[in-house]
């Protein structure tokens, strides 16, 4: 049995509580574990994978999607979910972020958004608020916080869901929820840094969440619901559109080349090198 005290998480990090919600639910799903498999960058947030009995690729700062389109390319019938940080998934790894959701795969990402990079010690993150100050923005933030909720309805995600690491069981039902969702679903939860945001406290976020009761299915509407943020800050599955395709993966067989062809191909290559 993994202790909390092996975990390398401070104590009342966001990340604990979703720990503790994802192995609750990924038994729960009908989907053998061993047909499970997690992708994850570098960061606080990229560590969860180490911390549950999973299938898992531990990879670069950034590039927790690429090996995720990777593995459901060459494996589509892997359920596959790929978990890091807003630094890791929205920052580093933002090319890939949109990219992936353009693909059309059945991925799941889930983000652990704290709004500040924890591994790091406390710069400003892709979804700091504007005119948070840090000890490498003195003078404030200067940017304008990306919003990963929009940008992905934007882009044609279709199912696309927020939660807060405080409410476990609202929590647990988005996160089954997109799992289970044939194509892109991206889960952005709202994960307190106790140590090094002193302004998204949990106390912060309770004032202000709100539960949407049912997806919203207009994109419009969803991506107007998405925008609110600071005194109303919605939670739930923000938009879900059931009748978007998903890509399907075909399996493509090649003919196995022979040995003595694949000899041939490298004494060709050997002689153009010389």
């Amino acid at each position: 049995m993994l202790k909390r005290t092996d975990m390398a998480w401070c104590p009342g990090c966001g990340d604990f509580p979703i720990r503790d919600v994802l192995e609750k639910v990924l038994p729960e799903l009908s989907i053998p574990m061993k047909d499970i498999v997690f992708t994850s960058g570098i960061g606080q947030a990229a560590k969860m994978p180490h911390y549950l009995d999973v299938n898992y690729f531990n990879g670069l700062h950034g590039r927790a999607l690429p090996p995720a389109v990777g593995i459901k390319l060459a494996r589509p019938d892997l359920t596959v979910i790929a978990y890091s940080g807003d630094g890791c998934n929205y920052g580093e790894g933002g090319n890939h972020f949109i990219h992936t959701i353009r693909r059309r795969l059945d991925i799941t990402i889930l983000t652990s958004n704290n709004q500040v990079y924890g591994l790091t010690k406390g710069q400003s993150s892709p979804t700091t608020d504007s005119s948070v100050k840090n000890d490498l923005s003195p003078g404030g933030n200067e940017n304008i916080p990306l919003n990963p909720i929009a940008l992905a309805i934007t882009m044609g995600a279709p199912f696309v869901a927020r939660c807060f690491a405080s409410d476990r069981d609202h929590m647990k039902e988005i996160i089954k929820e997109a799992i289970l969702f044939k194509g892109t679903a991206l889960v952005d939860i709202l994960q307190p840094c106790v140590t090094f945001n002193k302004i998204n406290t949990y106390q912060w976020l309770r004032e202000r969440v709100f539960k949407i009761e049912k997806p919203i299915a207009d994109r419009y509407e969803a991506i107007k619901t998405a925008e609110l943020w600071g005194d109303r800050i919605p939670i739930g599955v923000i938009y879900r559109n059931d009748a978007a395709s998903c890509r399907e993966i075909k399996k493509i067989f090649r003919e196995k080349i022979k040995k003595e062809d694949i000899e041939n191909q490298l004494a060709m290559r050997c002689v153009m090198m010389r």
